[in-house]
Protein backbone atom coordinates (compact mmCIF):
# COMPACT_ATOMS: atom_id res chain seq x y z
CA UNK A 1 0.00 0.00 0.00
CA UNK A 2 1.44 3.25 -1.08
CA UNK A 3 1.74 5.96 1.61
CA UNK A 4 -0.68 8.83 1.33
CA UNK A 5 0.96 11.81 -0.32
CA UNK A 6 -0.09 15.26 0.83
CA UNK A 7 -0.17 17.79 -1.99
CA UNK A 8 1.28 21.23 -1.53
CA UNK A 9 -1.12 24.15 -1.27
CA UNK A 10 1.00 26.03 -3.83
CA UNK A 11 2.27 25.01 -7.25
CA UNK A 12 5.79 23.60 -7.63
CA UNK A 13 6.73 26.62 -9.70
CA UNK A 14 6.48 28.78 -6.61
CA UNK A 15 8.88 26.50 -4.74
CA UNK A 16 11.37 26.70 -7.58
CA UNK A 17 10.93 30.46 -7.80
CA UNK A 18 11.45 30.89 -4.06
CA UNK A 19 14.81 29.13 -4.43
CA UNK A 20 15.81 30.90 -7.64
CA UNK A 21 15.13 34.44 -6.39
CA UNK A 22 17.42 34.38 -3.33
CA UNK A 23 20.09 32.51 -5.29
CA UNK A 24 20.06 35.20 -7.98
CA UNK A 25 20.10 37.91 -5.32
CA UNK A 26 23.08 36.37 -3.53
CA UNK A 27 25.01 36.08 -6.80
CA UNK A 28 24.29 39.73 -7.55
CA UNK A 29 25.35 40.81 -4.06
CA UNK A 30 28.52 38.75 -4.38
CA UNK A 31 29.41 40.44 -7.67
CA UNK A 32 28.74 43.89 -6.23
CA UNK A 33 30.85 43.07 -3.17
CA UNK A 34 33.72 42.01 -5.43
CA UNK A 35 33.43 45.20 -7.49
CA UNK A 36 33.29 47.30 -4.32
CA UNK A 37 36.59 45.96 -3.04
CA UNK A 38 38.24 45.81 -6.46
CA UNK A 39 37.46 49.47 -7.24
CA UNK A 40 37.66 50.90 -3.72
CA UNK A 41 39.31 54.33 -3.30
CA UNK A 42 42.80 54.31 -1.79
CA UNK A 43 43.64 55.63 1.66
CA UNK A 44 46.83 57.68 1.22
CA UNK A 45 49.80 56.81 3.40
CA UNK A 46 50.31 60.53 3.89
CA UNK A 47 48.53 63.70 2.81
CA UNK A 48 51.10 66.45 2.42
CA UNK A 49 50.77 70.10 1.46
CA UNK A 50 52.85 71.61 -1.31
CA UNK A 51 55.18 73.13 1.28
CA UNK A 52 55.97 69.65 2.63
CA UNK A 53 53.79 69.87 5.75
CA UNK A 54 52.02 66.62 6.64
CA UNK A 55 48.30 67.39 6.81
CA UNK A 56 47.18 63.93 8.00
CA UNK A 57 48.13 60.28 7.61
CA UNK A 58 46.49 56.93 6.94
CA UNK A 59 46.64 56.22 10.68
CA UNK A 60 44.65 59.41 11.33
CA UNK A 61 41.98 58.37 8.83
CA UNK A 62 41.56 54.90 10.30
CA UNK A 63 41.50 56.26 13.85
CA UNK A 64 38.88 58.81 12.79
CA UNK A 65 36.76 56.04 11.31
CA UNK A 66 37.05 54.07 14.54
CA UNK A 67 35.91 57.09 16.58
CA UNK A 68 33.11 57.76 14.10
CA UNK A 69 31.77 54.23 14.66
CA UNK A 70 32.51 54.11 18.38
CA UNK A 71 30.46 57.19 19.19
CA UNK A 72 27.59 56.29 16.87
CA UNK A 73 28.03 59.32 14.62
CA UNK A 74 26.55 57.44 11.66
CA UNK A 75 23.30 57.45 13.63
CA UNK A 76 23.71 61.17 14.31
CA UNK A 77 24.74 62.32 10.84
CA UNK A 78 26.18 60.40 7.91
CA UNK A 79 28.96 60.33 5.31
CA UNK A 80 29.16 60.06 1.52
CA UNK A 81 25.93 61.99 0.97
CA UNK A 82 23.53 59.56 2.62
CA UNK A 83 21.61 62.53 4.00
CA UNK A 84 21.31 63.79 7.56
CA UNK A 85 19.49 62.99 10.77
CA UNK A 86 19.91 65.47 13.60
CA UNK A 87 23.49 66.22 12.56
CA UNK A 88 24.94 66.98 9.12
CA UNK A 89 26.28 64.75 6.41
CA UNK A 90 29.93 65.13 7.35
CA UNK A 91 31.21 64.50 3.82
CA UNK A 92 29.00 67.21 2.32
CA UNK A 93 29.68 69.54 5.23
CA UNK A 94 33.47 69.08 5.04
CA UNK A 95 33.44 69.40 1.26
CA UNK A 96 31.61 72.71 1.35
CA UNK A 97 33.59 74.16 4.25
CA UNK A 98 36.89 73.17 2.69
CA UNK A 99 35.83 74.59 -0.67
CA UNK A 100 34.76 77.90 0.85
CA UNK A 101 38.01 78.15 2.81
CA UNK A 102 40.05 77.24 -0.27
CA UNK A 103 38.27 79.85 -2.36
CA UNK A 104 38.79 82.49 0.34
CA UNK A 105 42.50 81.62 0.50
CA UNK A 106 42.82 82.08 -3.27
CA UNK A 107 40.96 85.40 -3.17
CA UNK A 108 43.17 86.71 -0.34
CA UNK A 109 46.23 85.88 -2.46
CA UNK A 110 44.91 87.92 -5.38
CA UNK A 111 43.65 85.09 -7.57
CA UNK A 112 41.10 86.55 -10.03
CA UNK A 113 39.85 83.04 -10.90
CA UNK A 114 39.49 81.73 -7.36
CA UNK A 115 36.30 79.79 -8.10
CA UNK A 116 37.75 77.94 -11.09
CA UNK A 117 41.00 77.15 -9.30
CA UNK A 118 39.06 75.86 -6.27
CA UNK A 119 37.12 73.42 -8.45
CA UNK A 120 40.28 72.28 -10.26
CA UNK A 121 42.14 71.78 -6.95
CA UNK A 122 39.45 69.42 -5.70
CA UNK A 123 38.88 67.63 -9.01
CA UNK A 124 42.53 66.94 -9.81
CA UNK A 125 43.68 63.61 -8.36
CA UNK A 126 47.21 64.09 -7.03
CA UNK A 127 47.48 60.66 -5.43
CA UNK A 128 50.72 58.80 -6.21
CA UNK A 129 50.11 55.06 -6.09
CA UNK A 130 53.84 54.31 -6.00
CA UNK A 131 54.62 56.36 -2.89
CA UNK A 132 51.15 56.32 -1.36
CA UNK A 133 51.25 60.10 -0.92
CA UNK A 134 48.47 62.55 -1.74
CA UNK A 135 49.42 66.17 -2.34
CA UNK A 136 47.15 69.01 -1.23
CA UNK A 137 47.59 72.52 -2.54
CA UNK A 138 48.45 75.25 -0.04
CA UNK A 139 44.83 76.45 -0.28
CA UNK A 140 43.49 72.95 0.45
CA UNK A 141 45.85 72.60 3.41
CA UNK A 142 44.53 75.88 4.80
CA UNK A 143 40.99 74.61 4.25
CA UNK A 144 41.73 71.50 6.31
CA UNK A 145 43.04 73.62 9.17
CA UNK A 146 39.91 75.79 9.17
CA UNK A 147 37.64 72.73 9.02
CA UNK A 148 39.46 71.10 11.94
CA UNK A 149 38.99 74.27 13.99
CA UNK A 150 35.26 74.24 13.18
CA UNK A 151 34.79 70.63 14.33
CA UNK A 152 36.78 71.35 17.48
CA UNK A 153 34.14 73.94 18.38
CA UNK A 154 31.23 71.83 17.09
CA UNK A 155 31.99 68.71 19.10
CA UNK A 156 32.77 70.78 22.21
CA UNK A 157 29.33 72.43 22.16
CA UNK A 158 26.92 71.56 25.00
CA UNK A 159 24.55 68.67 24.44
CA UNK A 160 21.64 71.10 24.68
CA UNK A 161 22.75 72.56 21.34
CA UNK A 162 23.73 69.47 19.33
CA UNK A 163 22.20 66.46 21.11
CA UNK A 164 25.70 64.96 21.44
CA UNK A 165 27.68 64.21 24.59
CA UNK A 166 31.24 64.21 23.25
CA UNK A 167 32.62 67.38 24.81
CA UNK A 168 34.09 65.50 27.80
CA UNK A 169 35.47 62.66 25.68
CA UNK A 170 37.20 64.03 22.61
CA UNK A 171 40.77 65.22 22.92
CA UNK A 172 42.43 67.49 20.31
CA UNK A 173 44.02 64.46 18.66
CA UNK A 174 40.56 62.86 18.40
CA UNK A 175 39.15 65.93 16.66
CA UNK A 176 42.12 65.83 14.27
CA UNK A 177 41.46 62.15 13.54
CA UNK A 178 37.75 62.71 12.91
CA UNK A 179 38.48 65.68 10.65
CA UNK A 180 41.03 63.55 8.77
CA UNK A 181 38.39 60.89 8.19
CA UNK A 182 35.86 63.48 7.01
CA UNK A 183 38.48 65.10 4.75
CA UNK A 184 39.34 61.74 3.21
CA UNK A 185 35.66 61.10 2.42
CA UNK A 186 35.44 64.59 0.89
CA UNK A 187 38.50 63.83 -1.29
CA UNK A 188 36.96 60.50 -2.36
CA UNK A 189 33.71 62.30 -3.26
CA UNK A 190 35.39 65.04 -5.34
CA UNK A 191 38.70 63.82 -6.85
CA UNK A 192 38.37 62.22 -10.27
CA UNK A 193 39.09 58.52 -10.64
CA UNK A 194 42.20 57.74 -12.71
CA UNK A 195 41.34 58.12 -16.42
CA UNK A 196 37.75 59.12 -15.57
CA UNK A 197 35.91 62.43 -15.45
CA UNK A 198 33.95 61.60 -12.30
CA UNK A 199 34.87 60.89 -8.69
CA UNK A 200 35.04 57.60 -6.78
CA UNK A 201 31.42 58.21 -5.70
CA UNK A 202 30.08 59.38 -9.08
CA UNK A 203 30.34 63.02 -7.93
CA UNK A 204 28.14 62.40 -4.91
CA UNK A 205 27.29 64.35 -2.80
CA UNK A 206 26.84 67.24 -5.26
CA UNK A 207 28.71 70.45 -4.54
CA UNK A 208 28.87 73.20 -7.23
CA UNK A 209 31.89 74.87 -5.62
CA UNK A 210 34.08 71.88 -6.51
CA UNK A 211 32.31 71.00 -9.75
CA UNK A 212 30.48 68.03 -8.26
CA UNK A 213 27.36 67.37 -10.31
CA UNK A 214 25.62 63.96 -10.36
CA UNK A 215 26.64 61.94 -13.40
CA UNK A 216 24.08 60.91 -16.00
CA UNK A 217 24.67 57.22 -15.29
CA UNK A 218 23.98 57.72 -11.57
CA UNK A 219 20.65 59.39 -12.35
CA UNK A 220 19.66 56.83 -14.99
CA UNK A 221 20.45 53.79 -12.85
CA UNK A 222 18.72 55.34 -9.84
CA UNK A 223 15.55 55.78 -11.89
CA UNK A 224 15.92 52.31 -13.41
CA UNK A 225 16.17 50.73 -9.96
CA UNK A 226 12.97 52.49 -8.88
CA UNK A 227 11.19 51.55 -12.09
CA UNK A 228 12.32 47.92 -11.75
CA UNK A 229 11.02 47.73 -8.20
CA UNK A 230 7.60 49.19 -9.03
CA UNK A 231 7.33 47.50 -12.43
CA UNK A 232 8.42 44.12 -11.12
CA UNK A 233 5.89 44.29 -8.29
CA UNK A 234 3.12 45.19 -10.71
CA UNK A 235 4.14 42.41 -13.12
CA UNK A 236 4.14 39.82 -10.36
CA UNK A 237 0.68 40.85 -9.16
CA UNK A 238 -0.61 40.89 -12.74
CA UNK A 239 0.66 37.39 -13.52
CA UNK A 240 -0.67 36.13 -10.20
CA UNK A 241 -4.12 37.52 -10.96
CA UNK A 242 -4.17 36.34 -14.59
CA UNK A 243 -3.11 32.71 -14.04
CA UNK A 244 -4.65 31.59 -10.79
CA UNK A 245 -3.20 28.10 -11.04
CA UNK A 246 0.23 29.58 -10.28
CA UNK A 247 -0.80 30.30 -6.72
CA UNK A 248 -3.18 28.91 -4.17
CA UNK A 249 -6.42 30.55 -5.29
CA UNK A 250 -7.42 27.50 -7.35
CA UNK A 251 -7.52 25.54 -4.08
CA UNK A 252 -9.88 28.02 -2.44
CA UNK A 253 -12.56 25.38 -2.27
CA UNK A 254 -10.42 23.22 0.03
CA UNK A 255 -11.64 23.26 3.60
CA UNK A 256 -9.20 24.03 6.39
CA UNK A 257 -10.06 22.76 9.85
CA UNK A 258 -8.88 24.56 12.97
CA UNK A 259 -8.50 22.91 16.36
CA UNK A 260 -9.44 24.61 19.58
CA UNK A 261 -6.47 25.79 21.67
CA UNK A 262 -7.62 23.57 24.54
CA UNK A 263 -7.30 20.52 22.26
CA UNK A 264 -3.70 21.27 21.28
CA UNK A 265 -0.98 19.72 23.42
CA UNK A 266 2.18 21.83 23.38
CA UNK A 267 5.61 20.27 23.47
CA UNK A 268 8.18 21.47 26.05
CA UNK A 269 10.10 23.42 23.38
CA UNK A 270 6.89 25.10 22.25
CA UNK A 271 6.20 26.15 25.84
CA UNK A 272 9.70 27.60 25.98
CA UNK A 273 8.73 29.93 23.15
CA UNK A 274 6.63 31.92 25.62
CA UNK A 275 9.86 33.40 26.99
CA UNK A 276 11.00 34.21 23.45
CA UNK A 277 7.82 36.15 22.77
CA UNK A 278 8.07 37.89 26.12
CA UNK A 279 11.62 39.04 25.33
CA UNK A 280 10.53 40.03 21.84
CA UNK A 281 7.71 42.15 23.22
CA UNK A 282 10.02 43.84 25.73
CA UNK A 283 12.59 44.64 23.02
CA UNK A 284 9.87 46.00 20.75
CA UNK A 285 8.51 48.20 23.54
CA UNK A 286 11.95 49.65 24.27
CA UNK A 287 12.53 50.23 20.56
CA UNK A 288 9.28 52.18 20.31
CA UNK A 289 10.20 54.31 23.34
CA UNK A 290 13.71 55.20 22.14
CA UNK A 291 12.30 55.80 18.66
CA UNK A 292 9.81 58.27 20.10
CA UNK A 293 12.67 59.96 21.98
CA UNK A 294 14.74 60.26 18.79
CA UNK A 295 11.82 61.88 17.00
CA UNK A 296 11.25 64.29 19.88
CA UNK A 297 14.83 65.49 19.43
CA UNK A 298 13.72 66.99 16.13
CA UNK A 299 11.21 69.15 17.97
CA UNK A 300 13.40 70.24 20.89
CA UNK A 301 16.99 69.27 21.64
CA UNK A 302 17.25 70.68 25.15
CA UNK A 303 13.87 70.15 26.82
CA UNK A 304 11.83 66.96 27.10
CA UNK A 305 8.76 68.17 29.01
CA UNK A 306 11.02 69.95 31.48
CA UNK A 307 13.60 67.14 31.57
CA UNK A 308 17.06 67.41 29.98
CA UNK A 309 16.96 64.23 27.90
CA UNK A 310 20.37 64.84 26.34
CA UNK A 311 21.99 64.56 29.76
CA UNK A 312 21.22 60.84 30.01
CA UNK A 313 20.20 59.76 26.51
CA UNK A 314 22.04 61.75 23.82
CA UNK A 315 20.68 61.46 20.32
CA UNK A 316 23.46 59.26 18.95
CA UNK A 317 22.88 56.70 21.73
CA UNK A 318 19.08 56.77 21.33
CA UNK A 319 19.26 56.40 17.57
CA UNK A 320 21.83 53.58 17.77
CA UNK A 321 19.64 51.55 20.15
CA UNK A 322 16.56 52.24 18.03
CA UNK A 323 18.24 50.65 15.01
CA UNK A 324 19.87 47.76 16.89
CA UNK A 325 16.72 46.78 18.76
CA UNK A 326 14.78 46.44 15.51
CA UNK A 327 17.25 43.74 14.46
CA UNK A 328 17.18 42.01 17.84
CA UNK A 329 13.42 41.66 18.27
CA UNK A 330 12.96 40.46 14.68
CA UNK A 331 15.71 37.86 15.19
CA UNK A 332 14.09 36.64 18.42
CA UNK A 333 10.72 36.42 16.63
CA UNK A 334 12.13 34.26 13.83
CA UNK A 335 13.85 31.95 16.30
CA UNK A 336 10.65 31.56 18.29
CA UNK A 337 8.59 30.88 15.17
CA UNK A 338 11.05 28.24 14.01
CA UNK A 339 11.13 26.47 17.38
CA UNK A 340 7.33 26.57 17.63
CA UNK A 341 6.55 25.34 14.11
CA UNK A 342 9.11 22.52 13.80
CA UNK A 343 7.21 20.07 16.10
CA UNK A 344 4.05 20.70 14.08
CA UNK A 345 5.88 19.59 10.94
CA UNK A 346 8.44 17.04 12.08
CA UNK A 347 6.71 15.51 15.09
CA UNK A 348 7.61 15.34 18.81
CA UNK A 349 10.66 17.09 20.24
CA UNK A 350 13.95 15.31 20.74
CA UNK A 351 14.74 14.73 24.38
CA UNK A 352 15.71 17.88 26.34
CA UNK A 353 15.29 20.14 23.31
CA UNK A 354 13.48 22.72 25.46
CA UNK A 355 16.68 23.09 27.50
CA UNK A 356 18.56 23.93 24.32
CA UNK A 357 15.86 26.46 23.43
CA UNK A 358 16.35 28.28 26.75
CA UNK A 359 20.10 28.15 26.24
CA UNK A 360 19.74 29.62 22.76
CA UNK A 361 17.73 32.54 24.09
CA UNK A 362 20.01 33.50 26.98
CA UNK A 363 23.35 32.65 25.34
CA UNK A 364 22.36 34.77 22.35
CA UNK A 365 21.59 37.66 24.68
CA UNK A 366 24.98 37.41 26.40
CA UNK A 367 26.86 37.14 23.12
CA UNK A 368 25.12 40.21 21.73
CA UNK A 369 25.97 42.24 24.82
CA UNK A 370 29.63 41.18 24.67
CA UNK A 371 29.83 41.97 20.95
CA UNK A 372 28.32 45.42 21.44
CA UNK A 373 30.70 46.10 24.33
CA UNK A 374 33.78 45.08 22.33
CA UNK A 375 32.69 47.01 19.22
CA UNK A 376 31.80 50.17 21.11
CA UNK A 377 34.99 50.17 23.19
CA UNK A 378 37.47 49.43 20.43
CA UNK A 379 38.12 45.96 21.88
CA UNK A 380 39.31 47.06 25.32
CA UNK A 381 36.48 48.21 27.61
CA UNK A 382 33.54 46.15 28.89
CA UNK A 383 29.95 46.92 27.98
CA UNK A 384 29.48 49.15 31.01
CA UNK A 385 32.39 51.36 30.01
CA UNK A 386 31.20 51.37 26.38
CA UNK A 387 27.88 52.84 27.48
CA UNK A 388 29.70 55.52 29.47
CA UNK A 389 31.83 56.34 26.44
CA UNK A 390 28.70 57.24 24.47
CA UNK A 391 27.00 59.07 27.31
CA UNK A 392 30.07 61.15 28.14
CA UNK A 393 30.87 63.21 31.19
CA UNK A 394 29.08 66.02 32.93
CA UNK A 395 27.05 68.40 30.82
CA UNK A 396 28.68 71.71 30.23
CA UNK A 397 26.64 74.78 31.01
CA UNK A 398 24.79 76.18 28.07
CA UNK A 399 21.61 77.87 27.12
CA UNK A 400 18.74 76.65 25.07
CA UNK A 401 20.05 75.12 21.87
CA UNK A 402 19.19 75.77 18.28
CA UNK A 403 16.42 73.79 16.69
CA UNK A 404 17.22 70.50 14.94
CA UNK A 405 16.61 72.14 11.58
CA UNK A 406 19.41 74.59 12.32
CA UNK A 407 21.72 71.72 13.31
CA UNK A 408 21.03 69.30 10.49
CA UNK A 409 19.72 71.46 7.66
CA UNK A 410 21.84 74.61 7.74
CA UNK A 411 24.90 74.72 5.54
CA UNK A 412 27.98 76.79 6.14
CA UNK A 413 26.77 79.61 3.92
CA UNK A 414 23.87 80.27 6.32
CA UNK A 415 21.11 79.07 4.00
CA UNK A 416 18.75 76.27 4.93
CA UNK A 417 18.74 73.12 2.85
CA UNK A 418 16.57 70.05 3.36
CA UNK A 419 18.42 67.30 5.18
CA UNK A 420 16.92 64.17 3.73
CA UNK A 421 17.83 60.54 3.95
CA UNK A 422 18.31 58.75 0.67
CA UNK A 423 18.78 55.30 2.09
Amino acid sequence: MKPHRVELLIAKGWVQGSLLVPLTGLLGLGFLAYRTYAAEPPIPRRVVAEDGRVVFTETDVREGQRLFLRYGLMEYGSIFGHGAYLGPDFTADTLRRSALSTKTYCELHGDPNAGEHTASDFKRNRYDADTGDLVFTAAQGSGFTDTEAHYGVYFAAPATETGLRLQALLQPQDVHALTSFFAWTAWVASAARPDKNYSYTNNWPPEPLVGNHPTASAIVFSMLSLATLLGGTGLLLGVFGRWRELGWQWRAHARIAFRRPADVQLTPSQRACAWFFFVMGALFLVQVLVGAASQYYRADVSNFFGFDLSRWLPYNLVRTWHVQLSVLWVAVSFLAAGIFLVPMIAGPDPKHQHVLAYGLLFSGRLEREQARGIAASGGRAPLRRARRSVLGGATQPGGRGASPSDQGNRSVDGHSHPATRTR
